[in-house]
């Protein structure tokens, strides 16, 4: 097993996750129990296919269709410790095809957008925050639009408000006061077993269309204010989002399982 912190450029930094490279499938009980005993945000396990890697995300509660962070860190192992010689890796998912490819330090994902819809505010969420949002979308989460960037910053919302919900979770996001970043956002899904994620790669997906089109840019850099907290670099391409960050190695380790 390795453990990764991923769109991050110290340990420490960033959102940390379990790598469990595989030959074949475990039981998927097996895994979810593994995922669990880690107690990250997420667990990633795959195994080789004849075009890449076949690869799946469970956080300490469930099984999820897609991760961000989980495949970056992923990708970090395939090229630093598996000897992978090509540039580009293929995973297939229960997302379809993801494909991940270097530059230099950085590792991009390239993703299917998932662009959120305009709905009614869940009464849930702006009793959880206590403040009532520009406005409010959905596309796999729930995405919250607040005023200030320091609505984003200071919020502590209710958690158990939160799990009451439909979606996976709530994205709260605004534009960036700062000139080197366009745009923040902060993650919660406790119906997950996750209060507050540190960097949530999956929910750029969402909203890099959002942004995309409010700032009309089609390439644009945001930081989830999260306690670790970690940068990422979106971009828009058609019906794609290419997410790039840092990942840095924390630890490696055997996991033994006696029957």
């Amino acid at each position: 097993m390795y453990q990764i912190d991923a769109f991050a450029e110290n340990v420490f930094e960033g959102n940390p996750a379990a790598v469990c490279p595989l030959t074949e499938w475990l039981p998927t009980e097996i895994m979810q129990s593994i995922a669990a005993e880690n107690n990250l945000s997420e667990t990633a396990f795959f195994v080789p296919t004849e075009q890449g890697f076949h690869i799946r995300w469970f956080t300490p509660l469930v099984e999820v269709d897609l991760c961000g962070h989980a495949t970056l860190a992923a990708a970090y192992v395939i090229y630093h410790y598996l000897d992978y010689p090509k540039d580009m890796i293929q995973f297939d998912s229960k997302s379809g095809l993801l494909t991940v490819s270097r530059n230099d330090d950085l590792i991009a994902l390239d993703f299917p957008a998932q662009p959120p819809s305009v709905c009614q505010t869940p009464p849930e969420i702006e009793q959880a925050f206590g403040i009532k949002p520009l406005a409010c979308l959905k596309s796999e989460d729930y995405i919250v639009i607040f005023e200030k960037a320091a609505d984003v910053l200071e919020a502590q919302p209710n958690y158990e408000l939160l799990k009451g919900l439909d979606l996976r979770g709530v994205i709260i996001t605004a534009a960036s006061n700062s000139e080197d970043i366009d745009f923040i956002a902060r993650f919660f899904a406790p119906k997950c077993g996750i209060n507050e994620d540190p960097v949530t790669g999956s929910a750029y997906t969402q909203l890099t269309p959002y942004w995309a089109e409010k700032l009309n840019l089609s390439k644009l850099k945001a930081r989830q204010m999260s306690a670790r907290g970690g940068h990422l670099f979106c971009e828009l391409v058609g019906d794609r989002v290419k997410i790039a960050g840092k990942a840095i190695s924390y630890l490696t380790g055997e996991i033994n399982i006696t029957p």
